[in-house]
């Protein structure tokens, strides 16, 4: 499963998502195109983020199915843990978690 760590989004939702659209979905959709799975890490941020995230890699997942994707935000042990159990899970894909 490839790891895309996606860091510098701003605290500000809207210009979180346009950021990124812009730099960081193109990876994504290479990856995926690619025939890997991926996971995206994305630092943690409050609730006004949530629906962003879980719109794009809920249509990622549709789009690219059967190819998997999620994205987890958070650090440390419990980021690593749901990496560790994401990379064991063949059956999940397009979900956004929160460590």
């Amino acid at each position: 499963m490839k790891r895309i760590a996606v860091d510098g989004l701003p605290g500000d939702p809207l210009a979180a998502a346009a950021l990124f659209h812009g730099q960081w979905l193109p990876q994504a959709e290479d990856a995926l195109a690619g025939g890997d799975d991926a996971v995206l890490v994305l630092p943690s941020a409050d609730h006004t983020h949530r629906e962003w995230r879980r719109a794009i890699v809920v249509a990622l997942a549709r789009k690219h199915a059967p190819r998997r994707i999620n994205m987890i935000a958070g650090e440390g042990a419990a980021l690593a843990a749901i990496e560790s159990y994401l990379a064991t899970a063949p059956g999940v894909t397009g979900q956004y978690l929160e460590a």
